[in-house]
């Protein structure tokens, strides 16, 4: 049985009232009968140009979405049966890290109090001083001084609120993290920083990840399969290396002929 498995998810959005489009139309197809699994401490990476449907089916998996038709199968128990309750007790057990991280952090909370919060979904009964070392633990997991958990998030850098976003993620000890474009928004330097970091704690904590991006040369570093998805549907997949070696749809052909390359002219570098 794999770890995560997904049973031709498709979705639908309506036309909304007034919004210019073709006469008669149903609606937007997002994400039409997309199918595959993920097994535990793999990475995935899911590639594809902007409005192929890829943060339509990560927010389907999060069951932020309702799909149209299809299933989310975690360790064996949909999670498309659940009740709400039930629902809110199993997401702990699956996390998101999303692409802008100041969008994503309450900017009324320190950081103490968002991750003091996380991880009581999980330790409901901690006393304060172990929140207080917990807390601390997560902020040296991702490279934070542990002074930092007074703080708000409008006092970091961007590099530094996406570590904050991750030990969030990471605080009710979750066994399957999506990062939704976790690094699209940061400098190249600070990029590599936090990649570096997600593939130690891939390594420390065993996660089984799903790392969401258009830049195929992000998923290749990170991931251990890809998927490319094309308005809405996965039209190739395959082992990572494999997949750059000899790719098999056009489109992919295109998406790696359009990764910049670095030519040295007379001592010089030029994209």
């Amino acid at each position: 049985m794999a770890f995560l498995e997904i049973q031709d998810l498709s979705k639908t959005f309506a036309p909304r009232p007034g919004f210019p489009g073709r006469a008669g139309s149903t609606g937007v197809r997002a994400v039409e009968g997309v199918s595959f699994h993920l097994e535990r401490g793999e990475i995935m990476g899911l590639v594809g140009e902007s409005g192929c449907g890829k943060t339509t089916l990560c927010r389907m998996i999060m069951q932020l979405l309702e799909p149209d038709s299809g299933r989310v199968v975690l360790e064996g128990q949909s999670l498309s049966d659940l009740s709400p309750a039930a629902l809110r007790r199993r997401r702990i057990d699956f996390q998101m890290v999303f692409q802008d991280p100041y969008a994503s952090l309450n900017p009324r909370m320190t950081v103490f109090s968002m991750l003091e919060e996380a991880v009581r979904q999980r330790h409901p009964d901690w006393t304060r001083a172990g929140l207080e070392e917990r807390v601390g633990d997560l902020l040296d997991r991702v490279g934070l001084s542990r002074r930092f958990a007074r703080r708000y998030p409008h006092e970091f850098s961007g590099g530094q609120r996406q570590r904050v976003a991750i030990a969030r993620a990471l605080a009710p000890e979750p066994k399957l993290v999506i990062a939704d474009e976790p690094v699209s928004a940061l400098d190249v330097s600070v990029q590599s920083q936090i990649l570096n970091l997600l593939q130690e704690l891939r390594r420390e904590l065993e996660l089984t990840m799903l790392f969401i991006s258009h830049d195929l040369g992000v998923v290749r570093y990170m991931a251990d399969r890809i998927m490319v998805m094309r308005r809405g549907r996965v039209v190739e997949s395959g082992e990572a290396e494999a997949l750059f070696r000899e790719p098999r749809d056009p489109y992919t052909v295109e998406l790696l002929a359009a990764i910049p390359k670095i030519v040295r002219r007379g001592g010089g570098n030029h994209a």
